[in-house]
């Protein structure tokens, strides 16, 4: 049996206290870090173990046992400066995958350039997935993989109920790739579907492509 995750999230504003939540929820070991007392008071009951401690004090995070997880979110809100300091003594110290939340483009180039592993932008996301529910009632989910390739989560329209992927030939008219179908509300996931299986009303097309494939396949779909 695999050895489980250890997370610890630095920072419980409501971004961090929701990554805490929810990994603690999925059965996962989590540390949550707070200078503020009350703040990690009011997780205390959810995650594993919760500590009041400034993380930008070395010394602190080192007695934390900090190196030993496997994962640490720095989910530091409106404090810029304090971000990027704990993102270097992380990386100073070595160990975890480190992942952290930007406040904007900037603050996530210089997180980049200092080492994060991954940086997230929660907002510009959560805004990037609206304007693409806005754009097509069918479009589920939108992820961004990279700069110019994402993926789309998208409810088969009535056009495409009852035909199949070799007729639909998404690859071709929009250089996009199908990679699964969810099925019976999303509690099944055919990976690698056989270019013959027909669509039926509530499949949920996983596709990867450029975001301007991505964007010509959406407009078809939400006419």
């Amino acid at each position: 049996m695999m050895p489980k995750k250890q997370f610890a999230v630095i920072g419980m504003g409501r971004f961090g206290f929701s990554v805490a939540s929810a990994l603690s929820t999925m059965g996962f070991d989590v540390l949550a870090i707070d200078a503020d007392e009350s703040r990690t008071q009011a997780v205390s009951n959810i995650v594993t173990h919760a500590v009041s401690a400034d993380s930008t004090d070395e010394e602190a995070l080192r007695a934390l046992g900090i190196r030993n997880f496997d994962v640490v979110v720095v989910a530091i809100g409106e404090n810029i400066q304090a971000s990027i300091l704990t993102t270097l003594i992380l990386k100073d110290l070595g160990g975890p995958l480190i992942v952290v939340k930007a406040q904007n483009e900037l603050h996530g180039k210089v997180l980049q350039k200092i080492g994060a592993d991954k940086v997230i932008h929660p907002e510009r996301d959560m805004g990037l997935r609206v304007a693409h529910h806005l754009v097509s009632p069918n479009i589920i989910d939108y992820i961004e993989i990279s700069e110019e390739y994402s993926i789309l989560d998208i409810r088969v329209p009535e056009s495409m109920v009852g035909k199949n992927l070799k007729e639909l030939d998404i690859r071709v008219k929009y250089k996009c790739n199908v990679m699964a179908i969810k099925k019976d509300g999303g509690t099944k996931m055919n990976i690698s579907p056989d270019a013959n299986e027909r669509l039926v009303d509530g499949d949920v097309l996983v596709v990867v492509g450029h975001k301007d494939d991505l964007t010509k396949l959406e407009l078809a779909t939400a006419q």
